[in-house]
């Protein structure tokens, strides 16, 4: 009797290990009686050694697995034991390789393959042993009938997909009139068919593979099958190289031929030396760095092209604190999780577990500016495990810590790993490095010399202690790093912890997947909040931005003590005092524009590009500066405005002969204040645009002279102006803004008329074109200063898309 049974009903009844082995719904099983068994679509063995596949489930191979007897249990090994099956075995993401194998506990699943179109399952079962803890079952759905199928987090849902990264109704299928299958996307993080982002609807084929936050699901005819729930994320990189260009223009390898295998839920370090690229490799493997050659794999998908598939699930912490400092912790998170979760989703309830995980519950409402070093990297931490990331990356998340912090970091990370999450730190301290399952040690000119368990350095490294500071002296010369290298390349670690296990890619596509856009509205919303909110924690920033111009006008007002430059009898001096206090006027808010923008990009460049790399919108990131920083130009506005009314009389009408002038019913104050709104705004625009240019700070403060310099030569006040002058200053708002104030107060008018046979040269101030008071005049300095705030604009927002990296 053969004990290879095809299943068509669930009344078999056995009481011995069996395995069941489902390829997309045709099933078969087998009994496991014997000490060893072989099972393929060539088993070499007859029944009931033999497990014989049918030769058209061509994924398995002729001998895809073997069985050995230990004890009452059964292991598994890949291929015959000795050589590797074609797709290999996997359970959760892990590899099974042919020599160690893997011990079998009832309810296992072990897939033969990583691509969900293709892989088949082995489940093992064992109704004689207790069952401790089964590894969930994957779970089926039947569309036949179903007018639709919610599939999202909420209790409504027909598949519950519990993940903060899920909408409650995420998604939708419905039939067609054609008989077949329609998925609509409902969510905020995006739904993705075999890899495509789905823009509203989308067809689904037999076969496809639906991707929703960290879940892959399988449409295998009317059933839809939950292949995969995201939970478990391997690593594979191959051949990493990469080459940039020294300042003499030589090519220098900063990465040499890097091949690593790390294993869902492993802890991994990277250390090394300066110089050994240990930032360079974590930073390819994330895949912010481009590297010259070699790929990295995430469960057999190519990370450059399908990123946007998993930015949803990868946590990343860079060596700069990514948070604001002047928010508590709780308002971190909660803003944070604004930008990055869904928003039906109960943030308040994944805020406070956050703060429990990372033991900052009872500094929940203390300022991040006054937490010790050790809690800023934890509220750091906090803020990426908001999305709960499956893969996870640190760089030197200790550095600058006692030995004590260092540890409680590093134990807090085990525990993050002993969850099922896959963590890769970079760090130069090697204390407690023994709390990892794999340890990266790297040598100048980025070669890998060793990788292993941190346990099984000392002996390679024929080290009689395990001090790791003898490692880095061992590794101190460039000749000591190859060759230890070299031997790395030929040992037995290298063999067994890479070469074994090491997986290419599996699926391939032809494009990349879209990246998702999250709603614009929202996201505006709370940087807006969260903007408005840094301001109010730093009043003194505040009140200097809102009284600095007003008190240099008051400062003006003061200095040319009774005199009324805008009002009065045609006179040389009176105009030319008219001209100087409105160049002043116009000065001060240039500077209230300048000193408030330009720190505002590169000061948070570091918060700006990881809250991108996840979903930041570029538009709704800039849209919150302009409308934050333009609400304070109101303010600062109406304030300035507010001075001029009371301390300078202003020409009671402005109508003259000529018929297109303002006439007298135009209040000259609101003039006054548009004029030095728009002069403000258009220089934030300005100013975010050098922020957005500058690397850092320093550099921003440096630009501020060079801002305001040409401004104050070309403004067209202090010097009479050439050709080429003129040309230069229509470049300039000063000069759009000299000339909007001008024509509001018709200064040309306070000019005296020239006397009959006077030379026209001897005259000492004459009236100007851009001062005419007229309606055209003065719309047309205004759209200049718009359209000036428009090209800048548009400048920062091409500068920061240059920095995106998907």
């Amino acid at each position: 009797m053969s004990n290879r049974t095809i299943v068509v009903s669930d009344t078999i009844v056995n009481l011995g290990p069996e395995i069941e082995v489902n390829n997309h719904g045709e099933i078969l099983r087998f009994q496991l009686t014997e000490t060893h068994h072989i099972l393929g679509r060539a088993p070499r063995k007859s029944p009931p050694e033999g497990l014989v596949i049918p030769d058209q489930w061509v994924h398995i191979s002729r001998v895809q697995a073997t069985f050995r007897r230990v004890g009452e249990q059964y292991a598994i090994h890949d291929g015959d034991g000795q050589t590797s099956s074609m797709n290999r075995l996997f359970i959760n993401h892990a590899i099974i390789t042919p020599v160690q194998g893997y011990m079998l506990h009832p309810g296992d699943e072990i897939t033969v393959g990583t691509d969900p179109k293709t892989a088949i399952s082995i489940t093992y079962h064992d109704p004689s042993q207790q069952i401790k803890s089964i590894t969930p079952k994957k779970r089926s759905l039947s569309l036949k009938g179903r007018s639709s199928v919610i599939l999202g987090r909420g209790q409504e849902a027909d598949l519950q997909l519990d993940a903060p990264t899920i909408s409650r109704s995420h998604a939708v299928i419905f039939p067609d009139h054609q008989g077949r299958y329609t998925i609509r996307d409902c969510s905020v993080n995006g739904v993705f068919i075999n890899g495509k982002k789905v823009v509203t609807t989308a067809p689904l084929n037999h076969g496809d593979v639906i991707t929703l936050g960290p879940y892959r699901l399988v449409l295998q005819g009317d059933i839809l099958v939950l292949s995969d729930q995201g939970d478990r994320i391997r690593l594979d990189a191959k051949d990493l190289a990469r080459v940039v260009t020294g300042k003499k223009g030589q090519k220098i390898r900063i990465l040499n031929d890097i091949s690593l295998v790390i294993e869902p839920g492993q802890f991994v370090a990277l250390v090394g030396g300066s110089g050994a690229g240990k930032s360079t490799l974590m930073k390819s493997l994330l895949g912010i760095e481009a590297v010259s050659q070699g790929s990295v794999y995430l469960n057999g998908d190519d990370l450059r092209n399908y990123f946007n598939m998993y930015r949803s699930i990868i946590g990343y912490v860079p060596q700069s604190d990514i948070i604001h400092t002047n928010l508590t912790v709780k308002e971190v998170l909660n803003y944070a999780a604004k930008l990055r979760l869904p928003r039906d989703v109960n943030s308040e309830e994944i805020i406070q577990q956050v703060m429990s995980q990372v033991e900052l519950t009872e500094r929940q409402d203390t300022l991040v500016r006054s937490l010790s070093g050790g809690q800023l990297k934890r509220v750091s931490i906090g803020v990426e495990l908001l999305s709960d990331p499956k893969l996870f990356f640190l760089d030197e998340p200790t550095s600058g810590l006692d030995p004590g912090l260092d540890k409680k970091i590093m134990q807090l990370l085990r525990k993050l790993a002993d969850q099922g999450r896959t963590i890769i730190l970079v760090t130069h301290a090697t204390t407690n490095v023994t709390l990892c399952d794999r340890l990266v040690f790297m040598g100048l000119g980025g070669n890998l010399c060793y990788f292993g368990p941190p346990s099984e350095a000392g002996q390679f490294f024929d080290m009689e202690n395990q001090d790791f500071a003898d490692i880095y002296i061992k590794l101190e010369t460039r000749d000591a790093v190859v060759q230890e290298a070299e031997r790395f390349h030929q040992s037995e670690p290298y063999q067994k912890f890479i070469q074994e296990r090491l997986i290419g890619q599996v699926n391939e596509q032809p494009f990349r997947p879209e990246k998702v856009k999250a709603s614009f509205w929202r996201q505006l919303w709370v940087l807006v909040g969260r903007y408005g909110q840094l301001l109010k924690r730093d009043p003194v920033y505040l009140f200097l931005s809102l009284a600095t111009a007003p008190l240099g006008i008051i400062l003006i007002r003061l200095a040319i003590q009774t005199q009324n430059p805008f009002v009065g009898a045609p006179d040389y001096v009176l105009a030319s005092l008219a001209r100087r206090v409105i160049f002043v006027i116009v000065c001060a808010a240039l500077w209230a524009g300048f000193a408030s923008s330009l720190q505002e990009v590169v000061k948070e460049s570091a918060i700006y590009l990881r809250e991108r790399l996840v979903n930041l919108g570029l538009f709704a990131y800039l849209g919150s500066k302009l409308v934050t920083l333009g609400g304070l130009a109101i303010v600062q506005s109406l304030l300035i405005t507010a001075v001029i009314l009371i301390g300078f009389s202003w020409p009671p009408g402005l109508c003259g002969a000529d018929a297109l002038c303002l006439p007298n019913y135009f209040p000259w104050f609101l003039g006054v204040f548009i004029t030095i709104f728009l002069t403000i705004l258009t220089s934030v625009s300005l100013g975010l645009m050098v922020s957005a240019m500058v690397r850092n700070s320093a550099q921003a403060n440096s630009a501020l002279p060079l801002l305001l310099l040409p401004q104050i030569i070309f403004a067209g006040i202090l010097f009479d102006l050439g050709n080429q002058g003129r040309f230069i200053s229509w470049l300039m708002l000063s000069r759009w803004a000299v000339g909007a104030l001008g024509a509001l107060a018709d200064v040309n008018s306070l000019v005296p008329g020239i006397p009959a046979g006077t030379d026209p040269d001897t005259i000492p101030i004459k009236e100007m074109a851009m001062f005419t008071a007229t309606l055209p005049n003065l719309g047309l300095n205004w759209a200049i200063l718009l359209l000036h705030t428009l090209i800048y604009l548009g400048i920062t927002l091409g500068v920061q898309k240059r920095k995106d990296i998907y």
